[in-house]
């Protein structure tokens, strides 16, 4: 299992408390340390969708420029997600269910918490 996310992001912590607390094997990757790759936030959108993956409530979105925001197309949010990591909701966690495909998971609402540490 991957985590991306902030050190100092408060539902980060909470999310590595979690699987800390439940032996869950992890490896937790800083964006601002590590940021990801184009390739993987282009995955990352096609998985859940850009809109719940770009944090439009965050700083780094309120002082993008107005032009940065309008007519945001996936390729584009990616792009500015690419420019500026601190623009994805976090965490985002990579994991492998049942050597199945790939899941990816934003957030750590109850739903990802049971996906994640069952």
């Amino acid at each position: 299992m991957n985590l991306y996310g902030l050190k100092n992001c408060d539902t980060c912590k909470k999310a590595r408390k979690a699987l800390d607390g439940a032996h869950v094997r992890y490896a937790f990757h800083d964006v601002r340390e590590e940021p990801p790759t184009k390739m993987q936030i282009g995955r990352w959108a096609k998985a859940v969708g850009t809109e719940k993956l770009l944090n439009k409530s965050s700083t780094t979105w309120r002082n993008l420029s107005d032009a940065d925001k309008e007519n945001l197309t996936e390729k584009k949010a990616v792009k500015l997600m690419e420019q500026n990591p601190t623009l994805m909701k976090r965490p985002i966690i990579e994991m492998i269910i049942d050597r199945g495909p790939t899941q990816v998971f934003v957030g750590w609402t109850k739903d990802v918490q049971e996906k994640v540490l069952k």
